[in-house]
């Protein structure tokens, strides 16, 4: 075991080229002949295209070209697509609106594109920009869910009438609905999730070249997961052959789920590479971001929930309606359904539960996955529904929760999910004794004394992690398999390049996934590098989100380090005249069992490229390659506790106590989570304090 292995607090190797300024971000990157990209963006909410001038831009100074989306349309490049297949209750499928990457003849929200210029600066650029001519006819619009399908709205698609996307439905409608009958007490209520504009440090942007000696794209681009990138961008948009583009996502600042997706900007850059032959660079600024990065959340729901006479929770009935914006995004179709309604159970026992769930368009930004991606969405609902219970009930919210805890593993909840462990009693034990929650009483009492209000509320959480069995999701209407791959290629000095599909924009994977294998060989983490965010490296992989990097992407890591082991031993075995059985790895070395013969991992190595002396049958080299796919979810769960001050007189809320208890399994590195705790905490109560995007 290296003393620098799993479960030690290693500082992040890659930190130090970011706090000295040394990162390679996107925007960064400077290719021969760089143009820049300036979109021209819709100011309306909806509105049909009557005409669009471009000869005064066209004049511009440094003005190289200007595009338009019916020159997209002319060219054949496809529109955006959502990747996941949602249907109705009545078996139809989703109604997917056409969402070309610059609008040809309507447009569906502020910040929509119509128009690129391409110029040899980007003020130039801008500057044309504002220069080009548009004149719309503004059309009704609805910014909300309640606007959007009361009767008469105006309509966003022909394709979905209503602007109802789907109506989607999980659970057992007829046996929740018994339960209700008999229940001694019911408690309802509304409940509204507010949007959320993701704004990762480092806002989107893309580098296109186009090589027409070869007919070969290369995309430098702020992606979570390049491979995708790239598999869409040949696949459905028709914009380059699969072997004829390179993605590089390299240091992205940032993602939150919002880099997840194909977004018009990367489409248009490349593009317009090949139209003009010159290498285009688009980078957003925050006012663009704000526009046009997918939003989150955007939730209304109607939530009911029975209980019998022992306050035992014996059904659940929740009827959301999600707000998927103006457009379908890449995986928005799933956010609300299989993302959230499959974790309604929360920690929580209950028989029976029926979601309904219905997605509509509006005229706004389109949303997608967002921090936690539905999960969040899913416990905001259960944990405001158990706080009010417990008040309305008149009993303790902690002592409700525990009545109502699932304490008997493996557990089969009526939406999907089967939770194979967990012990919630445990968290929020833990979570109780740190806040001192025994005290609460006279603390209360204190602050009212001072003249403050204190409360105390809880959340009792439990995620789906480790996205995601492709077998499960690819009956749940998933356009992709969920799994993960890794190469080991151990070179002939013994340093180890592990090439992931996995991509790192914050968590700390050159760190964490070094650490996985220095624990296995008793190395040193400097002797391990890691390769990821490059298709031409790294041969194919599904990238970061949906808390997966950990569960998915280092057992595939595990897997091939098996593979390489296995081989190293062989090679060991023969050298020393010894059983395969009998070699083990300690510090570095390959030894055999009860005595002092070893051989050391860079020996080892040289012995597998030298090839002299090799096992009859074996093929020099010590480089494997796995995939892993999960056969479930991991189930992390865990307690919080936040204790406020509220002044009644100008209602300015102090949070004076926040305790989170975690369970989070076996933790690598215990530093970063810690640190992605903390990242966590502040989206939260940025969110239940402070943020929200509006439209009026």
């Amino acid at each position: 075991m290296s003393v620098e292995g799993i479960g030690a607090r290693v500082t992040r190797k890659e930190d130090k080229r970011f706090i000295t300024g040394k990162g390679k971000y996107t925007d960064d990157v400077r290719l021969h002949g760089m143009t820049y990209a300036s979109f021209v963006r819709s100011p309306h909410a909806h509105a049909k295209i009557k005409s669009i001038n471009v000869d005064a831009a066209k004049a511009m100074p440094g003005v190289v070209d200007v595009l338009t989306g019916q020159q997209l349309v002319d060219d054949k490049i496809g529109n955006l697509i959502c990747g996941w297949m949602i249907h109705s209750k009545d078996g139809s499928p989703m109604k997917m609106g056409a969402w070309p990457a610059m609008a040809p003849e309507t447009v569906r929200f502020v910040g929509n594109a119509v128009a690129v210029v391409i110029a040899e600066t980007r003020n130039q650029a801008r500057d044309a920009a504002e220069a080009v001519e548009v004149t719309y006819q503004e059309l009704p619009a609805a910014a909300d869910i309640r606007s959007a399908i009361a009767p008469g709205a105006p309509q966003l698609h022909p394709e979905a009438p209503g602007n109802v996307i789907y109506d989607w439905s999980i659970g057992d409608e007829s046996a929740t609905g018994e339960a209700f009958k008999r229940a001694a007490n019911v408690v309802a209520m509304d409940i509204t999730n507010n949007r959320l504009v993701p704004n990762a440090m480092e806002p989107r942007a893309a580098v296109a070249e186009y090589d027409p000696a070869e007919e070969h794209f290369t995309l430098y681009t702020t992606s979570q997961n390049p491979h995708v990138a790239r598999l869409v961008l040949s696949a459905f948009y028709n914009v380059a052959a699969e072997n004829k583009l390179r993605v590089i996502a390299p240091d992205v600042g940032g993602g939150f789920g919002s880099k997840i997706f194909i977004y018009p900007e990367e489409m248009v850059a490349l593009w317009a590479s090949k139209r003009t032959g010159r290498p285009v660079k688009w980078t957003s600024d925050r006012t663009e971001a704000f526009l046009t990065d997918a939003h989150g959340r955007d939730h209304i729901t109607r939530a009911e929930m029975a209980f019998d006479k022992d306050n035992k929770i014996i059904g659940l009935r929740v009827k959301t309606h999600a707000n998927l914006g103006a457009y379908m995004s890449l995986f928005s179709s799933s956010v609300p359904t299989y993302l959230y309604a499959t974790l309604l159970s929360g920690q929580y026992n209950i028989p029976n539960i029926y979601a309904e769930v219905v997605s509509v368009y509006t005229n706004t930004t389109p949303v997608d996955a967002y921090r936690g991606a539905g999960r969040p969405e899913a416990s905001f609902v259960m944990e405001r529904m158990m706080e009010t219970a417990a008040r309305q009930l008149k009993v303790d919210p902690a002592e409700l929760r525990r009545k109502n805890f699932i304490t008997s593993f493996p557990h089969q909840t009526p939406v999907i999910m089967a939770y194979d462990a967990g012990d919630f009693n445990a968290s929020l034990d833990a979570a109780l004794k740190a806040i001192d929650y025994a005290g609460f009483p006279a603390r209360k009492a204190k602050a009212k004394a001072e003249g403050k209000l204190r409360g105390i509320g809880f959340s009792c959480y439990i995620e789906a992690c480790g996205i995601a069995p492709s077998k499960a999701v690819g009956s749940l209407g998933a356009g992709v398999g969920l799994w993960e791959s890794c190469e080991v290629r151990v070179n002939p000095v013994g340093t180890i390049e592990i090439l992931t599909g996995s991509h790192s924009h914050g968590q700390g994977h050159e760190t964490t996934f070094a650490q996985v294998v220095a624990d296995r060989l008793g190395i040193p983490i400097g002797q391990v590098s890691i390769v990821h965010g490059d298709t031409d490296k790294v041969q194919f992989g599904m990238g970061t989100y949906g808390s997966r990097s950990g569960a998915v992407g280092m057992s595939a890591i595990v897997k091939a380090m098996e593979k390489v082991e296995a081989k190293a031993k062989k090679i060991v075995a023969h050298q020393l005249e010894a059983s395969e059985n009998d070699i083990v790895i300690e510090n570095g070395e390959f030894k055999v069992t009860g005595t002092d013969k070893a051989i050391a991992l860079p020996m080892v190595a040289l012995a597998a490229y030298t090839a002299h002396n090799l096992p009859d049958g074996m093929e020099p080299g010590l480089k494997e390659t796995a995939f892993y796919d999960p056969t479930n979810f991991p189930f992390p769960a865990g307690a919080y506790v936040c204790e406020v001050d509220v002044d009644p007189g100008t209602g300015k809320t102090d949070i004076v106590n926040f305790v989170a208890a975690d369970d989070f399994g076996r933790l690598i590195n215990p530093m970063i989570v810690e640190g992605q705790v903390h990242g966590g905490l502040a989206q939260g109560i940025g969110q239940a304090m402070l943020e929200g995007a509006v439209y009026d």
